[in-house]
């Protein structure tokens, strides 16, 4: 792969141009990995199912909701009113905790 142009550089240049073509094949392996590895992956994250809500949930009442999360088996929501309700899959209340507040400064 010499040719009459890579005789005339000089041999720092020369140096040079060999690291820049190493650099550029490692930054194409580098890029065709990270894109195997995305293909290859990519079709494991859509088979994890969504959380399975109840049918209903009965919350108490001048109960807001103001979030909700999901669990195995179960689902929490958090009320304006500051409690943690919990229901279980088929939407029945199983506990109320109470949440304590610590008084600002």
């Amino acid at each position: 792969m010499s040719d009459a142009s890579d005789a005339a550089l000089p041999p720092s240049l020369r140096l040079l141009k060999w690291l820049v073509i190493l650099l550029t094949l490692t930054m194409i392996g580098g890029v065709i990995t990270v894109v195997a590895l995305i293909v290859t992956r990519m079709p494991q994250a859509f088979t994890v199912s969504a959380p399975r809500l109840p049918d209903e949930v009965r919350l108490p009442d001048g109960a807001k909701p103001a979030a909700v999360t999901f669990g195995t088996g179960w689902t929490a929501v958090v009320t304006t009113d500051d409690t943690i309700l919990i229901f279980d899959s088929n939407g029945l209340l199983l506990q109320e905790v109470p949440i304590q507040t610590t008084p600002g400064p």
